[in-house]
């Protein structure tokens, strides 16, 4: 057995922490809904180790100036964008048993039976997926991951973390990465299936330099068009994590009726006072 093997026991050791994490910070206290100002404030912000996530952005920049950028742009030179669109529906295939878990876990029977036909169909007719053949006959790609599975059940996403390389998480996705990568990546157990650890290296710097590659130039926009590229990075992180839990459903309007209306508290109507007399008049006016 390979010396890098990872075990049942030595996953659930590193996972744990994080795990601890997560249930630590669903402790803090959470304005109600009946102060909706405070709980946008809450959710918006979120960000108790402020300081040290943006050391860790800083980092994170650094690693891509010295190192990703020009990787970046190796890659791109070399594969036109055909090629590379290519290698990304490949690795798309090979996490495809990523989600088909996480679908599974949510209760989408519908999405599991969808990632499944891609799955099969890509695999062989699309050339290991080399080709999304899936998607032209009507299963459209989709994604999910353990952090959106903890979401769906109810967990709550945990102070807001930056870390180097993998960017904006939290402690509930930062947990569920880990679980993801380490448990069920199919690929991930094939390396460690009595291969040198470069395999490993190998496979999530590739993983890690196609994503890269796809999201850069939305990236590179945003710091250019933000005042403070680590707080708009937080935002759109939250607002797209948000969007990927609904699985893309709109976002729910406010029920007025969350409101407490004890002596006008809570009433965005409460301070707005209509003299009947002056309503008429305006009304005869109009």
């Amino acid at each position: 057995m390979s010396r890098y093997t990872v075990s049942p026991h030595r996953l659930l050791r590193a996972v744990l922490p994080l795990v601890a994490l997560v249930a630590l910070s669903a402790c803090a206290d959470k304005p109600p809904a009946s102060n909706p100002e405070a709980l946008r404030a809450y959710e918006e912000r979120n960000d108790p180790l402020e300081p040290w996530n943006r050391s860790m952005h800083q980092i994170d920049q650094g690693l891509n100036t010295v190192i990703f950028n020009p990787t970046i742009a190796v890659y791109q030179a070399i594969i036109p964008e055909p090629g590379r669109k290519g290698v990304t529906n490949v690795f798309r295939n090979f996490r495809a048993p990523i989600t088909f878990v996480n679908d599974i876990l949510q209760g989408e029977g519908s999405r599991a039976s969808t990632t499944l036909g891609r799955f099969v169909i890509n695999s062989t007719v699309g050339l290991l997926g080399l080709f999304d053949v899936a998607a032209r006959m009507g299963l459209p790609y989709h994604y999910e991951d353990f952090g959106q599975t903890f979401a769906v059940w109810g967990m709550g996403e945990g102070p807001y973390l930056y870390v180097p390389i993998l960017g904006p998480s939290g402690g509930r996705d930062l947990t569920g990465y880990a679980i993801d990568n380490m448990g069920i990546d199919a690929m991930a157990w094939i390396g460690r299936a009595d291969n040198p650890f470069w395999w490993q290296i190998a496979y999530f710097g590739a993983l890690a330099t196609d994503t890269k590659s796809n999201a850069k130039p939305l990236l590179d926009e945003l710091k250019a068009s933000s005042v403070d590229h680590y707080a708009a990075l937080r935002s759109v992180y939250r607002q797209n994590r948000a969007k990927e839990i609904r699985n893309g459903a709109p976002a729910p309007v406010p029920d007025f009726e969350d409101y407490e209306y004890e002596d006008g508290d809570g009433d965005p109507f409460s301070g707005l006072e209509i003299n009947p007399t002056e309503a008429q008049t305006a009304a005869r006016t109009d």
